[in-house]
């Protein structure tokens, strides 16, 4: 599945273009320079069940991982993606 980002450098998000209520996405803000914090996951209705919430932390991941960054988990739902998964332990700060 393919997300789209959005980044001004202060803060971020991937999205799920198709989805047109604009509710599917991950917000991060960043704390430094080599340091981002997820804020916020949200999946609308229609795509539930269906697994973009990890796709969306999986884009994250991969952005961070080319980028050299770590990730600070403070949404809920990633942090508990993100602790339970030892995939994911490079990019944890």
């Amino acid at each position: 599945m393919d997300f789209k980002q959005e980044d001004d450098t202060k803060k971020g998000r991937f999205y799920f273009e198709e989805d047109l209520s604009g509710d599917t996405e991950i917000t991060y803000v960043y704390a430094g320079p080599q340091k981002i914090i997820i804020s916020h996951t949200g999946v609308s209705e229609a795509y539930m069940g269906k697994n973009i919430g990890k796709q969306l932390v999986n884009a994250v991941a991969d952005f961070v991982r080319a980028n050299n960054i770590k990730i600070i988990p403070l949404c809920p739902f990633a942090k508990a993606i993100m602790t339970k998964d030892e995939t994911y332990k490079d990019v944890l700060n």
